[in-house]
């Protein structure tokens, strides 16, 4: 794994554990020794906590009254997948230990610690950061984006290879995309044994559709103007013949 190009123009941590926190359907909660998974039941507010629906007459609503009030008593956890089937599909995940608490019909859960891990490492998150900070602006609509310029326009995922340095296609058997946010567009590089993410940096943040649809074409432009790698030539000869 890995790749030589550089990555710039990237979310903070903060704000990307936030974009986690935000994109994320399902989550695993463990308390008072228990691990259950929750399917669409969450919800969360301005400032990172997390509004739980459960049944009140639940071993974890049982667990929350019991447990010592604003002691950390559970464990969240949150999976980013990337929206397009590739290798490894699991790009971040967000741990998030704290406190539950009753609240308004449902549980209440106030972080005290946030961990996020991607694949460069764990990160501890600032909570005061994390508290403050805001979802990339793209981040509920990036699923459909994805799936959109993987299914309907595999010929501009192959031309943006053209922005990508030549030694990091070297033995690339497919190019899909992994991930975006307003800062730029993220390709996964597979090979037979291997894998690397190279990132493409918009030249100013998209903070909606319609934004990132011009940045979309400013890449598109500059990568019409480019030559075709060396790499991917030699790959179409193979297969031509």
């Amino acid at each position: 794994m890995g790749d030589t190009q550089d990555w710039t123009a990237a979310p903070g941590a903060a704000e990307r554990a936030r974009s986690v926190l935000a994109a994320a359907w399902s989550c695993a909660v463990t308390a008072d020794g228990a691990r259950e998974e929750y399917v669409g039941a969450h919800t969360v507010t301005e400032d990172g906590a997390v509004r739980l629906a459960v049944l009140d007459d639940s071993a974890l609503f049982g667990a929350v009254l019991c447990a010592p009030r604003q002691e950390p008593s559970a464990l969240l956890e949150f999976a980013d997948v990337a929206p397009v089937p590739v290798r490894h599909r699991i790009r971040a995940r967000l741990w998030l230990s704290g406190w539950f608490a009753p609240s308004e019909g449902t549980l209440l859960f106030q972080p005290t610690r946030v961990v996020l891990r991607q694949s460069a490492g764990a990160v501890v998150v600032d909570l005061d950061e994390f508290t403050a900070a805001r979802p990339d602006p793209l981040a509920g609509a990036e699923a459909r984006l994805l799936t959109h310029l993987a299914e309907a326009h595999p010929d501009a995922v192959e031309r943006l290879t053209r922005l990508v340095r030549p030694e990091s296609l070297h033995a690339a058997t497919r190019v899909a995309p992994l991930a975006v946010d307003r800062h730029g567009l993220t390709l996964r590089i597979e090979r037979t044994r291997a894998h690397g993410d190279v990132r493409l940096p918009f030249h100013t943040p998209a903070d909606d559709v319609a934004q990132l649809t011009e940045r979309m074409h400013a890449l598109l432009a500059q990568a019409s103007a480019a030559a075709c790698p060396r790499a991917l030539q030699r790959q179409r000869a193979d297969g031509d013949g």
